[in-house]
């Protein structure tokens, strides 16, 4: 299924620099700075997720994976559908699976994967893909809107000030 292109506007701006505002909050408590969060149509907060892989010692402890797997117990599928998940990094090929198979309905980034994985070099905390969400989701059998990087530059450099210093590339 083709992916559907989705357009950021000053709302998803808002949720983006509070789903950066986790990562750094996940950052302060030793973790990787990624952070999510699940809005509804009108842009009401549902769930917010963290990265917990060191304190959870859980390398599938990303975000956003941790979000819908939060969601989809707490969610019905239909509901999911019409969700937003805003995460301040691109979503890997594991939280793409995470949210295709949790039935969400949006995702709204602020960097893109290619951007991470310029920061973070061959880190082996972070060995990330160089594989856009769009080609996971595009394999898929049902649509999932995508819109991103951001282009907003204040909230980019944001961001990316959250991932500088964290990783050692090589």
């Amino acid at each position: 299924m083709p992916v559907i292109e989705g357009i950021i506007d000053a709302e998803d701006i808002r949720l983006l620099r509070e789903a950066a505002l986790l990562g750094r909050q996940a950052r302060e408590k030793g973790n990787h700075p990624f952070g999510a969060l699940l809005a509804d149509k009108k842009g009401k907060v549902l769930l917010r997720g963290e990265n917990t892989v060191n304190t959870e010692h859980n390398d599938c402890g990303h975000a956003e994976t941790n979000l819908m797997i939060a969601a989809s117990k707490k969610l019905s599928r239909e509901i999911l559908a019409e969700c937003t998940l805003y995460t301040s990094v691109e979503p890997c090929a594991m939280c793409a699976g995470a949210m295709y198979w949790g039935n969400l309905g949006r995702v709204v980034f602020g960097i893109s994967e290619h951007q991470l994985l310029e920061m973070t070099g061959d880190d082996p905390e972070n060995q990330t893909f160089d594989l856009p969400c769009r080609e996971v989701f595009a394999r898929g059998q049902k649509d999932v809107i995508v819109a991103g990087p951001a282009e907003d530059s204040e909230l980019l450099e944001e961001i990316v000030k959250d991932h500088k210093g964290f990783w050692n590339p090589n």
